[in-house]
């Protein structure tokens, strides 16, 4: 009687046959696991990017709501009057400033403090652009706070664009790249008190109502 050809092993071509469904197996793990990286690389790339938007949004909308005045309105960058809570005389100082810059290419989104302990008033026609450096005979230090760091076409607007004293609102406008799709957002921020009533008839302040 004939003997089982099973009886000493696999054949060559059931080796070969394994072997064969073995590397389509793997190779669709491989395919599996790398779509999988993919998209969760995608995911935490979209979410990073809209937390920065929303805490770009909730920061900024805040020091708007809670500022005296906007103080200056430029392409790259805006100012406000924060408030006169650093030495409470009545007048702006470089101390009670920040901007709100997106720098000559408009690619960013960060605000500028100054740790600043010169008392000195500023006029309000003083005020300019941070990138003119106005401000360096008053103060040697700056902070930057990157709220966005990475994004495009970033435009500021006002509701009186023609005299930032007077505008009480201010529309940021930007792009933000996420997966490959450009994304346009919107960050509005409103002045709660206007303080247009410390102001004389040149625009500077002549008194406060603390």
């Amino acid at each position: 009687m004939r003997k089982a050809r099973y009886e000493n092993g696999f054949t060559l071509v059931e080796l070969l046959l394994a072997l064969m469904i073995t590397v389509i197996i793997t190779a669709a793990v491989a395919t599996l696991a790398s779509a999988l990286n993919s998209a969760n690389a995608v995911t935490n790339d979209m979410g990073q990017k809209q937390a920065q938007v929303r805490f770009a949004a909730l920061r900024i909308s805040d020091l708007v709501r809670h500022c005296k005045l906007i103080c200056f309105a430029g392409p790259d960058d805006f100012a406000v009057w924060r408030a006169d809570d650093t030495y409470n005389d009545g007048k702006i100082n470089i101390g009670e400033l920040v901007y709100i810059e997106a720098g000559p290419t408009h690619d960013h989104l960060r605000i500028c403090e100054f740790p600043s302990s010169d008392s000195t008033a500023i006029n309000l026609s003083s005020i300019d652009s941070l990138a003119t450096n106005w401000w360096s005979v008053y103060s040697s230090n700056i902070n930057y706070m990157e709220v966005i760091p990475q994004c495009n076409n970033v435009q500021f607007c006002f509701d009186d664009p023609g005299s930032p004293p007077n505008s009480k609102q201010v529309n940021i406008l930007l792009d933000v790249v996420e997966n490959k799709i450009t994304r346009q957002y919107q960050i509005n921020a409103t002045l709660r008190v206007w303080a247009g009533n410390l102001l004389d008839g040149s625009g500077n302040i002549v008194s406060d109502d603390d």
